[in-house]
């Protein structure tokens, strides 16, 4: 990573940082992009080459999560399966991030519940992530899934995810033990993937 790469993405943590301190103390809506800039020392013109809107601020790995399933698929072995592909992925994500597991993550989840554009943000991001995973699914395996069948493991993948981690960023307690907290996802995909991994990774 160059010199200007890692300094951008200093400035993109300090600004998902700062939102984070802010929309805690001060609250999501009373929360100005003016202030969120302030507080990671930029101008706010400079705020919007890093992120679209506040709300982007609380999925800044989003595409990251995104990128490691495409290159889990793209890595696959001749004997992988699409169900293993995915378990991969996820494996990854956790090794590389404490994100899911993270302070911004429960604010995350508390503010999807309570405001209606963060909640619309969250499934757009999630729909978003899901089609680009299952087409990338059923090009990878066009000899097991469809794109129906595709769409169908994708979201039986990220809906386990997502499931899991609403119960378990409920409990403040839980964001002190990361490893804990990715093993319990990691339980859930499992549960949710058996009836592809039993069939050798074939559709149900």
């Amino acid at each position: 990573m160059s010199l200007r790469d890692r300094k951008r993405a200093r400035t993109r943590q300090a600004l998902v940082d700062a939102a984070t301190v802010l929309f805690e103390r001060d609250g999501y809506d009373e929360t100005t992009v003016a202030d969120i800039a302030a507080a990671a020392e930029i101008g706010t013109r400079t705020f919007f080459s890093y992120f679209a809107s506040k709300e982007e601020l609380l999925f800044p790995e989003s595409d990251a999560r995104v990128r490691a399933a495409v290159e889990a698929i793209a890595a696959r072995g001749p004997d992988d399966g699409p169900a293993e592909v995915l378990l991969r992925a996820l494996h990854k994500v956790g090794d590389d991030s404490d994100d899911m597991v993270s302070r911004l993550a429960a604010l995350r989840l508390r503010l999807i519940r309570t405001v209606p554009a963060v909640r619309g943000r969250a499934l757009q991001t999630q729909l978003d992530a899901q089609r680009e995973i299952a087409r990338h699914l059923a090009a990878a395996f066009p000899d097991r899934l469809d794109e129906v069948s595709a769409a169908a493991l994708t979201g039986a993948f990220v809906g386990a995810v997502t499931g899991a981690l609403q119960v378990l960023l409920d409990d403040p307690t839980q964001l002190g033990d990361p490893a804990m907290v990715q093993a319990a996802v990691r339980r859930a995909t499992d549960v949710a993937l058996t009836p592809w991994l039993r069939a050798g990774s074939d559709a149900p």
